[in-house]
């Protein structure tokens, strides 16, 4: 795959990293406006009863005092810290993966994500991705939008990757997940879901991998 045009994200599904490991060259959208019901500010687990909904909770434009006609740039978006959504999604990881194979050995490197305060989003969710490279064990490398174009030329364009609201699309070769036994392969999870589960194999699974079954 050549040059890839994606969203930086909350970690991130499994196939934006399929995306990213096969890409020659990465560039992140960071021109582009917010928007609702995205794995900008969203992850999909798997817990005891099935697939779980983790949302970061984000200032509007209209608490901020901000007229923008219910625009707002994605990279301007701040994380609502009123609320103890951090406190909240670590309890998730550790219900759900502690009896995971590898869940211990990220577990002292992904803490500090959800002590530290973080005011932007963005800049949140280029952390948290930066964690999954050095997971994955590989470049953290890439560029950043300069301005949005709605249909850029000389590139794939996998933007639509951020969208978590439409019907499952990407359908992944199944791996072993901790409650697979009680509701089956749930595809297309954050892709710590994978890292948990199968930690050093988890780059060649993702290498293994095929987008060319995504429609979306």
């Amino acid at each position: 795959m050549e040059s890839v045009l994606l969203h930086p994200t909350y970690f991130g599904p499994i196939s934006q990293w399929i995306a990213y490991v096969k890409a020659k060259k990465v560039i992140f959208e960071n021109e582009d406006n917010y928007q609702k019901q995205t794995y900008r500010n969203r992850m999909y687990i798997y817990d005891a009863n099935g697939k779980l909904t983790l949302n970061i909770p984000i200032k509007h434009s209209s608490a901020l005092g901000l007229n923008t006609n219910g625009r707002q740039k994605y990279k301007d978006v701040q994380i609502e810290n009123s609320f103890e959504w951090q406190t909240q999604h670590w309890r998730a990881f550790k219900a759900s993966y502690q009896t995971s194979p590898f869940f211990e050995f990220y577990e002292d490197e992904l803490y500090p994500l959800y002590e530290k305060e973080f005011k932007y989003l963005m800049d949140f969710n280029y952390q948290c991705m930066e964690f999954v490279a050095d997971c994955l064990q590989v470049d953290w490398d890439y560029e950043k939008t300069e301005e949005f174009i709605l249909e850029p030329a000389g590139i794939k364009n996998l933007r639509n990757l951020v969208n978590a609201k439409s019907k499952q699309l990407f359908q992944n070769t199944p791996y072993t997940q901790v409650f697979d036994s009680k509701e089956g392969f749930l595809p297309d999870l954050c892709v710590l879901d994978l890292i948990f589960n199968e930690g050093n194999a988890a780059l060649d699974y993702l290498e293994g991998q095929d987008l060319e079954s995504y429609s979306g």
